[in-house]
């Protein structure tokens, strides 16, 4: 059985972004191309709810190319126990103030069972 991986926004937009002229984000997106075209397949992938609402944002060609990677994924649920995780990490852990969103993709993997990525 493979091993089951949150996809995060970010990866979703260094898959699919065009090319940085920012050398560590041109970075980030090479080593991601080269793990999707490589490896991706060796696991099973999730998203959330927020994911999807994220990809949605911006230049409307972008975001057609972000929903075409998420669209067959398996959506995990943003449930109440996933929110509360979230509450402890920005009360008591070491996410800064503006990580709210952040702390909730790791809330939603974590009560999910799920690597986060």
């Amino acid at each position: 059985m493979p091993s089951s991986l949150y996809l995060e926004t970010s990866i979703i937009s260094y898959l699919t972004g065009r090319r940085s002229r920012n050398v560590v984000i041109t970075a980030h997106q090479q080593l991601t191309k080269k793990w999707w075209n490589t490896r991706h397949q060796q696991f099973e992938l999730f998203v959330s709810p927020l994911v999807l609402r994220e990809v949605t944002v911006g230049n409307p060609t972008m975001a057609q190319r972000r929903l075409r990677i998420v669209r067959e994924l398996p959506v995990l649920a943003l449930t109440a126990e996933a929110t509360a995780v979230a509450e402890q990490l920005m009360k008591n852990g070491p996410l800064p103030p503006k990580a709210e969103v952040d702390a909730l993709h790791i809330g939603v993997a974590a009560v999910h069972g799920i690597e986060y990525l």
